[in-house]
């Protein structure tokens, strides 16, 4: 599975959710979703936005981690 690590960047880059969210354009809701990982997709522009203004690399955002038996259920695309 891929995990996405926005909190912790979020946290090394002493930004607050409202920050991000104003500066990449996403809604809250959206913004959410990403820190608390309930997402199964997310397009390129957006993690384009996401290192510009966290000024990381993507494999800093993005994480794989070998699926755990019985899996997970995952929610929206973004």
């Amino acid at each position: 599975m891929i995990v996405i690590n926005v909190d912790v960047m979020l946290a090394k880059r002493k930004m607050s959710v409202t920050e991000l969210t104003r500066r990449v354009g996403l809604t809250m809701a959206n913004v959410s979703l990403l820190k608390n990982g309930k997402v199964k997709a997310i397009r390129l522009a957006t993690l384009n936005k996401l290192c510009e203004v966290l000024a990381c690399q993507p494999g800093d955002i993005l994480e794989y981690l070998p699926d755990r038996a019985g899996g997970e259920k995952e929610d929206e695309d973004i």
